[in-house]
């Protein structure tokens, strides 16, 4: 399935936002952990850059994403500021206070926290800080391990159960962008949610008109 795309805002400011409106889905990780492609495999084209040098993602950028026939978008999607390379996670660390986390306790549309996780190395520590920040949030998220198509079936059955001892709370989903898996799971896990997101605001709308 491809979808329609159009490039909204790249915020490095809360003040950047744009107006809350439809249900948006935030993809976080470690720089390099594959979100670009991640947000690429599931909208059908190269959507978010990707790039060999870590950490080049410095904004929130946001994309709205609209089914071929729909005369409107339904959903956005926020990449966020990768983290955990060494030469540039202080600086991203010190902007944080300042706009990612404004974003992440605050914003109303915020329906989803995809969380990236390379399924071939042990959990990191700025993992595991991001996961406890999302939970101490209450924001409803998805732990995607990535990467997957790297590891054998008893290789990512046996990082899966390690990610679920870890965070037994947390769904897991394993995601590889090359072949495609986990690509149809994680798109039901995003619809569900703005659905959900959609329907529950539904009546409020309703009662202005």
């Amino acid at each position: 399935m491809r979808v329609l795309t159009r490039f909204l805002a790249a915020a490095t400011d809360a003040a950047h936002f744009p107006a809350p409106s439809i249900p948006e889905i935030a993809f976080l990780g470690r720089s390099n952990v594959g979100k670009s492609s991640v947000i690429n495999s599931l909208v059908g084209t190269k959507l978010a850059r990707t790039s060999s040098t870590p950490g080049r993602t410095r904004s929130i950028n946001f994309f709205e994403i609209r089914w071929p026939g729909k005369p409107r978008a339904e959903l956005i999607f926020a990449d966020l500021p990768g983290y955990g390379y060494a030469k540039i996670s202080r600086e991203i660390s010190q902007e944080w206070p300042k706009f990612i986390e404004p974003y992440l306790q605050q914003r109303p549309t915020l329906s989803l926290c995809v969380a990236l996780v390379d399924v071939n190395v042990p959990a990191q520590q700025s993992d595991r800080q991001l996961l406890d920040f999302l939970s101490s949030t209450g924001r409803d998220f998805v732990v995607v391990g990535t990467k997957s198509d790297r590891l054998s079936n008893n290789q990512l059955n046996n990082a899966l159960r390690a990610l679920g001892e870890q965070y037994p709370s947390a769904r897991l989903l394993a995601f590889s962008s090359k072949t495609g898996a986990g690509r149809e799971e994680l798109w039901k896990q995003i619809r569900e949610v703005a659905q959900v997101k959609a329907t529950a605001e539904a009546p409020a709308s309703d009662s202005q008109n």
